[in-house]
């Protein structure tokens, strides 16, 4: 398959649905609508939206009934990342390629931007058309599982607390399957969830997520030491400068490639059960992985 024109294409689509839902600039208060649009348009490459809507294609499903949700992963995702930005956090001046939110609109500002994502996000997946096996209880179940504190805050937690500290590789691992594999999971089992999806194919979807979701946080580290800001389009080398607990740091850059070859590797069997309908799902995580290479 052609995976760059699909990117581009369900990018756009995406992008569309965000621009629907979100409030325009000029509404009242219109600060807070322009810091929002400024993150959510800075140019991200939407992969967990378009996984989103790979899964539901992978369990037999279309790509319209399963928008809402991907923009909804999308809203939560970038609320994550202006958060992860502030000067209390990370403290970084680029994401995407331009200023950090609390650059252009000030701390208090981003705050509030990053709450008002993370709220839409839901008004959002409340619109989404469900199949006879899902109700909205699973879909908000779902997301508020996957972004509240036992897994996406779970591992910024533990992210910050482990600055500076020497980490075996168990609790390394707890920090990406809860900072960043979480969410990944989360944004294919819903595209799953409004295909319909049977429990065997949750379970496959699931699979999938979560060893994407650890591999595309492995290569995320990799790629902190071996690239430059330009490339990456946020700041190169923060890791090592703020003593972040990452792969490298732990196992050493030939490993963390080795596990990204395996975790990538496991992403793929996961998917046997699901045919060439996954075919998709497969080019994307050979995608992510090509991104160290």
């Amino acid at each position: 398959m052609e995976l760059k024109r699909y990117l581009v294409a369900r990018q756009k689509e995406v992008d569309r649905a965000l621009d629907r839902f979100l409030p325009k600039e000029s509404t009242p208060p219109a600060t807070i609508h322009k810091a929002m649009r400024y993150s959510l348009f800075a140019g991200g490459k939407r992969l967990r939206p378009i996984l989103c809507l790979a899964a539901a294609e992978a369990c037999g499903g279309e790509i319209r009934p399963a928008l809402p949700l991907a923009c909804t992963v999308e809203c939560i995702h970038t609320y994550s990342l202006i958060h992860d930005d502030l000067p209390s956090m990370d403290n970084d001046d680029l994401r995407r390629g331009r200023p950090t939110c609390h650059k252009v609109f000030g701390e208090g500002i981003a705050i509030l931007a990053g709450d008002a994502l993370l709220t839409i996000a839901f008004e959002i997946a409340a619109t989404v058309q469900l199949p006879r096996r899902y109700a909205l209880p699973d879909v908000f179940s779902e997301i508020a599982s996957a972004a509240g504190s036992r897994k996406l805050i779970a591992g910024q937690v533990a992210d910050l607390e482990a600055e500076g500290r020497s980490l075996n590789r168990a609790q390394l691992r707890y920090i990406h399957e809860n900072k960043t594999a979480a969410l990944l999971t989360a944004s294919v089992r819903l595209g799953a969830m409004t295909a319909n999806a049977t429990a065997k194919q949750l379970a496959a979807i699931t699979d999938f997520g979560c060893a994407l979701g650890l591999a595309f946080q492995v290569i995320d580290d990799i790629l902190d030491v071996t690239q430059t800001s330009e490339k990456l389009g946020k700041s190169a080398g923060k890791d090592i400068a703020a003593k972040k607990a990452t792969y490298p740091a732990v196992i050493g850059l030939e490993k963390s490639r080795a596990e990204a070859r395996r975790l990538t590797s496991k992403a793929h069997r996961a998917l046997e059960s699901l045919g060439e309908r996954a075919i998709t799902l497969r080019a994307l995580a050979d995608y992510l992985l090509r991104r160290e290479y």
